[in-house]
């Protein structure tokens, strides 16, 4: 089994009160970072390699000093709960499970940004969820812990927990800072960046939860130690959420570099594919990410073993690999058809766009049309041609990456299963009645 920092007192009874998290150690990084200097603080997260948990990857760190220190404006620190993506679902496990971690890392991080005001942006559909992260802000205030001259330090955090609406697209930084502020939730024009100017137009530091509850360990153990964890560019634990067609489905901290094949077929893991069928393919991280199937999700495209990390999962680029993302890990056996989660997929897409972006409102609406045709026996040859066509159109010409996260699930389902769209058009009163398969080819040889 992987390390765990995150999720090791998961299943400690009593683990989300302040005095059981206390008794195992808990706030201990708070004691420690105030009696540092704040930069060494960032040095010392910039030290471990941590990356954003989020999706895209960003050295924590380095984001935290890109804040502007000069302007002697008020900063803020936003932690980013409103996890939406399909697929995802570590966040909320890590909030509902271990509250005060996500505190405490919000106390010692909002410390080395000099930040005395610090938001938790939370989806708005995670009711319950809020009331755990208040009773633990509440019963760490009453400590002493958040609030004025935090442990007689003088330092002084107020921390708010504001509820979203449950739109997808704020779970961008920028539509998330704009819905924060009390106005719909549209992304902004960048630069200029949320560093320099944010929430209400102050250096502002949007990070994901995941990032925040890594911090006091980074603290506690040291950024040298964290950098041990991992591969080289993929430093410490993540938080997997897997679903689909596997026999054990949950949220994992696993260490990144553990091989894929092992993460699907252990029994410490997903436990193989359910009910002995064959793998047909797998989406790593999230449903905007590219599917590959199960040839090329368990060996890159040179025949080496991939990877749970952030560059073997991007070995090949989209040609033949995908990306880490957020974690959510999503197991497709043979029986699944890749038209109908494409289509699935776009739907959601299509629901959640702003609108103030032509390729995305228009094209995303496109590509459910389309799919929805082929799907259910209506579609014609130079449908997938034009599908193609929209959602090369939409890639890389909007705003916000809600864009490219609708276009690359259909460019990467065309790329590697045409065959089966293919099949569909072909074939479209079978279609109705079964689905496509796996074709022997392609059959996992695990």
């Amino acid at each position: 089994m992987s390390m765990k920092i995150l999720l090791d007192k998961v299943g400690v009874a009593g683990i989300e009160t302040l005095p059981v998290y206390r008794a195992h150690g808990g706030y201990s990084a708070v004691e420690k970072v105030l009696k540092m200097a704040p930069a060494d603080v960032v040095e010392e997260v910039k030290k471990s390699g941590l990356r954003g948990r989020g999706g895209a990857g960003f050295p924590t760190g380095m984001k935290w000093s890109f804040i502007d220190k000069k302007s002697g404006r008020p900063r803020y620190l936003v932690v980013n709960a409103d996890e939406s993506e399909p697929g995802t679902f570590k966040d909320r496990y890590l909030m509902e499970k271990m509250p005060h971690l996500l505190i405490e890392g919000i106390v010692a991080s909002s410390y080395a940004l000099e930040a005395n005001l610090s938001f938790i942006y939370v989806r708005g559909e995670f009711r319950w969820i809020i009331a755990i992260l208040e009773k633990a802000i509440a019963e760490a205030k009453e400590a002493g812990l958040v609030g004025k001259n935090i442990m007689g330090s003088g330092y002084n955090l107020e921390i708010v927990v504001q509820t979203g609406a449950g739109a997808y697209i704020c779970g961008e930084e920028t539509a998330l800072i704009e819905s924060l502020e009390g106005k719909r939730g549209n992304p902004r024009l960048k630069p200029p960046f949320p560093a320099v100017s944010g929430l209400y137009g102050n250096p502002t530091v949007v990070n994901n939860v995941e990032s925040i509850a890594a911090v006091p360990w980074i603290v506690n153990n040291s950024g040298e130690s964290y950098a041990k964890i991992g591969t080289p560019k993929s430093a410490g634990t993540k938080l997997i959420s897997a679903c689909g067609n596997i026999n054990y489905p949950g949220v994992y901290e696993i260490e990144l570099g553990l091989p894929v094949e092992e993460f699907i077929f252990s029994p410490s893991y997903c436990g193989g594919i359910k009910d002995g069928k064959r793998l047909k393919a797998v989406v790593a991280g999230g449903s905007s990410v590219p599917i590959l199937p199960a040839g090329l999700i368990l060996k890159t495209a040179n025949g080496e073993p991939r990877l749970m990390s952030y560059e073997s999962l991007s070995d090949g680029g989209f040609l033949t690999g995908t990306m880490l993302g957020s974690g959510g890990f999503i197991v497709y056996d043979e029986d699944q058809c890749i038209v109908r989660n494409t289509w699935n997929f776009t739907r959601f897409y299509h629901h959640e766009s702003c609108g103030q972006c032509s390729p995305c409102r228009e094209g995303t609406g496109w590509m459910e049309r389309i799919l929805h045709n082929i799907e259910y026996g209506h579609g014609k040859l130079s449908d997938i041609d034009l599908l193609w066509d929209v959602q090369r159109k939409i890639e890389g010409n909007t705003i916000c990456p809600l864009g490219d996260a609708a276009a690359w699930p259909v460019a990467a389902a065309i790329r590697h299963f045409r065959d089966e769209f293919e099949w569909h058009v072909r074939e479209p009163k079978e279609c109705l009645v079964r689905n496509y398969g796996l074709p022997e080819a392609t059959v996992a040889t695990v």
